[in-house]
């Protein structure tokens, strides 16, 4: 999970992002699946005074570690839904950002309906996503440790990526700009690595659960001299 933030607005875009915020004033904002709220606290200080955000997520839990990060700030609300059935009338929202999160939606088209509904007229639609460099590093290692080992049941950038998001988002957005942010993660340390790699949503814990001693020591011996690992994210800006 730490390194899904490493990849997200906060530190690739929060500053485009915040520019984006300050015109019109008192921007009405929608920020569909917003986790902790990252974004927020991390760009609090260059948020207009005059903002609305709507904070949303389907999980309750999320939804109150934002809360408890952001505080008493009465720019920011909270609403639990699912973003399929966004719970606002037509042309609410100035911006609708969904930072890494369109590849986890059952029904990506329908969520896109949703974003233009709620959007105005000429309003901005920010979405993150991965492309297919993406940490394949990581892939690779275990791979070589175990061919079997899987760590995602889905593809998320077949879902929506850097590479078919633009087709996904052409019959509900006539403006689209893609920003590609290309950056590495050099490592030295094996721990941080296994951790993420036991973290993922795969088959490597059933795999590696008799074999974790020598898993252990095949990524130490490959970090040992430096492990480079590959960022391949971007953002989509589009226009209603």
């Amino acid at each position: 999970k730490g390194y899904k933030e490493n990849f997200s607005f906060v530190h690739e875009y929060g500053e485009d992002v915040v520019s984006l915020l300050k015109s019109p004033k008192g921007a009405a904002v929608l920020d569909l699946g917003c986790g902790n709220g990252a974004l927020w606290t991390e760009n609090r200080e260059q948020l207009p005074a005059d903002l609305w955000v709507v904070l949303s997520d389907k999980s309750e839990g999320m939804l109150k570690d934002a809360r408890r990060a952001l505080g008493e700030d009465s720019r920011f609300s909270y609403k639990k839904f699912d973003c399929e059935e966004i719970p606002y009338e037509e042309g609410m929202f100035d911006v609708v950002i969904a930072d890494h999160v369109l590849f986890y939606c059952e029904n990506i088209p329908q969520v896109l309906a949703e974003c233009r509904r709620v959007l105005k007229d000429e309003g901005r639609f920010l979405c993150s996503t991965y492309g297919k460099q993406h940490m394949w590093e990581i892939t690779d290692l275990v791979q070589q440790f175990h061919k079997e080992i899987v760590l995602s049941a889905e593809v998320l950038y077949e879902r929506f990526g850097l590479e078919n998001g633009e087709n996904l988002l052409a019959p509900y957005f006539p403006e689209i700009q893609m920003r590609r942010y290309e950056d590495a993660i050099e490592i030295a340390e094996a721990e941080p690595l296994i951790s993420y790699i036991l973290s993922c949503h795969g088959n490597q814990n059933q795999l590696l659960l008799n074999q974790y001693k020598e898993f252990r020591e095949f990524v130490s011996a490959r970090v040992a001299d430096g492990f480079h690992i590959t960022k391949d994210a971007g953002i989509f800006l589009c226009r209603k």
